[in-house]
């Protein structure tokens, strides 16, 4: 059974996600497969749009196969990947910038390497189940994807609090923050679908309906009181003294992830809001951080704790809210002769 399932139905170019037991996680081949077919798609004038879905009902992607990242990390082979993230990041800069109408139908979970594909397309639809995360902090990760762009975008502190608890949005959050667009009910979703391959992309509008309520939003200057400190530490003593409900679930999730990753989110997402970045131009800094996660990060602890030994113990590299300057100084640092090039053609 293929991994991918990519067809033609009328104006549209249809990609299906179908690794449905693995919650649809998408392989190196994967990612370079799409990145292939969207690029003949761009330029073929019998092709309107994109839809791009995913079989089964648990999950529309819930990340990246990291399998494979592991084994090389524990052969202290760097060069794979970096060369998977560049390759992987090109394709989520091919989606932001697209000529064409790209239209993601995402069910259940949608998480990082899942944000990648879907949440930088230009018309992002979520349903009843839907459940968006960026938790890469949780395995020793900054958000990636170009997910950071999107959560220095969100409003108020929001990004913070999501790029370091790695809490899950529903419908109603997702449209708030400004990872998606539009609700429309599952159940009319492949009508959904058959009127974009009949009728175009202006066929979609007719199936949007009132999005749920956002808690997200209710909770706003709550979470601006928390995540306005500048590091860990005062994230930490300002959620110990908020009564709010998120607060004790903020401060638990903050314990388990990595104090390394969770100091380079803050730092990166709010360089990245300074400069009202790109997507493009957050990639670049997303990947002088996993360039360098395997040998100098929590990246191989991480993924040993959670898919290996699955122990949910790992021993990070620094203690919390005690990780140095100059260490996330030098995880953002430019990389030189090894600078993410997103200009290049697929290799």
């Amino acid at each position: 059974m293929s991994d991918l399932i990519i067809t033609q139905k009328g104006r549209a170019g249809c990609i299906t996600l179908n690794r449905p037991a693995a919650l649809n996680a998408l392989t190196y081949q994967m990612c370079l497969d799409i990145e292939a077919r969207l690029r003949t798609w761009r330029d073929d004038p019998s092709i309107e749009l994109i839809i791009i879905d995913a079989a089964g009902d648990k999950a529309f992607c819930a990340g990246g196969d990291i399998a494979d990242l592991y084994a090389s990390a524990q052969r202290q082979d760097y060069a794979f990947g970096q060369k998977f993230w560049a390759d992987e990041y090109r394709l989520n800069a091919l989606i932001d910038t697209y000529p064409k109408p790209y239209v993601a139908f995402m069910q259940g979970f949608v998480m990082g390497g899942g944000v990648g594909v879907s949440c930088h397309g230009s018309h992002r639809i979520v349903g009843e189940t839907s459940q968006i995360a960026m938790p890469e902090v949780g395995i020793g990760l900054v958000p990636d994807v170009g997910g950071s762009a999107l959560l220095a975008a969100a409003p108020g502190h929001l990004g913070e609090y999501l790029g370091t608890t790695a809490t899950r949005m529903k419908a109603g959050d997702a449209i708030f923050v400004g990872f998606v667009d539009h609700f429309i009910p599952q159940d009319q979703w492949e009508d959904a679908k058959t009127a974009l391959q009949e009728n175009g992309i202006d066929a979609l509008s007719a199936f949007y309906a009132e999005a749920p309520d956002s808690d997200l939003k209710g909770a706003l200057t709550d979470i601006n009181a928390v995540f306005s400190g500048t590091r860990i530490c005062d994230i930490l003593a300002a959620a110990e003294k908020s009564t709010a409900p998120f607060a004790a679930r903020a401060l638990e999730a903050i314990g388990r992830n990595s104090p390394l990753a969770m100091a380079v989110a803050l730092d990166m997402i709010r360089s990245l809001r300074a400069t009202k970045a790109t997507v493009a131009e957050a990639l670049v800094q997303e990947y002088r951080f996993t360039a360098r996660a395997i040998e100098f990060g929590d990246f191989a602890e991480g993924i040993r704790a959670a898919i290996i030994d699955k122990d949910k113990s790992p021993q990070w590299k620094h203690a919390l809210g005690a990780v140095p300057q100059e260490m996330v100084d030098h995880m953002r640092a430019p990389l030189g002769d090894m600078e993410l090039n997103l200009a290049g053609e697929q290799a």
